[in-house]
């Protein structure tokens, strides 16, 4: 048996721009995606703060430092620029496993260019 848990989650990013033409996705600056551990092309949910829609698709990275958090393709109707979101990637593990496990938590600041890791512990 697995259980699944959070594995990373960039918290209050802005969006900064969308794309419905685009093929699909989430574009997030790369210093983002490296700080919260996401892969190229993970599967993420994505929690609209600002209007309460929540929505899943892949992320791929936009260029680092640039602050992008761009919404494309459909999920590009489901927020606009300024948009405060929760972005956020699960595990599955082994019980043993997560009853260590620590996900990491990234609050995201002014443009989305700085961030600062939250370390999380389990509960015990």
């Amino acid at each position: 048996m697995q259980v699944t848990l959070l594995k990373s989650k960039l918290h209050r990013a802005s969006v900064t721009a969308v794309s419905p033409d685009y093929s699909g996705s989430l574009s997030i600056d790369r210093d983002l995606m490296d700080a919260a551990g996401f892969l190229h092309h993970e599967k993420i949910l994505v929690g609209n703060i600002t209007n309460g829609e929540r929505f899943e698709t892949y992320c791929i990275p936009a260029r680092s430092g640039s602050g992008e958090i761009a919404l494309n393709g459909a999920a590009a109707h489901k927020g606009k620029p300024g948009d405060l979101v929760v972005i956020l990637s699960f595990v599955s593990l082994d019980p043993e496993e997560a009853a260590v496990w620590e996900p990491r938590l990234i609050l995201v600041g002014n443009k989305n260019l700085s961030h600062e890791l939250i370390p999380l512990s389990p509960t015990k």
